[in-house]
């Protein structure tokens, strides 16, 4: 499976301690980040991302197009709801997007432990069917 890992500033540390924690599953799958995301999960965990560009700097587009294309099957993205972020719009894309193309997504931890325990069980399993993910 394919697996997007984003967070807001805030919330770049509790991405961190969540790969570190779920590594053993994360290590299964690939994985792609946005630029510093990306970059702090690799030192933290070794584990191989592949980086887009910072949020504001196109990266959630970068995803977005992904999964536009049928081509990401999971989203994890700890969003900071209490603080204004400048790119918004592409946010909320990038959310429209998982819903319109039926793209598991988490935007906090909680969510983020039962989708990645669900991945490991099997539950997820269906994105591997192209024809289901229309």
């Amino acid at each position: 499976m394919k697996i997007a890992l984003i967070a807001h500033d805030r919330k770049k540390d509790n991405l961190v301690q969540f790969a570190i924690a779920y590594q053993n599953i994360l290590q299964e799958h690939t994985l792609y980040a946005t630029g510093t995301t990306g970059q702090r999960v690799i030192e933290a965990t070794g584990l191989e991302v592949t980086r887009f560009r910072s949020g504001p700097l196109g990266g959630d587009q970068q995803i977005g197009a992904m999964i536009a294309n049928n081509d990401m099957d999971m989203v994890v993205f700890f969003r900071d709801p209490l603080t204004a972020q400048p790119h918004e719009p592409d946010v909320s894309a990038l959310i429209r997007l998982c819903d319109v193309y039926q793209v598991p997504l988490a935007t906090n931890m909680g969510t983020a432990e039962i989708l990645l325990k669900g991945l490991q069980e099997g539950f997820v399993d269906w994105r591997l069917i192209q024809e289901r993910r229309n």
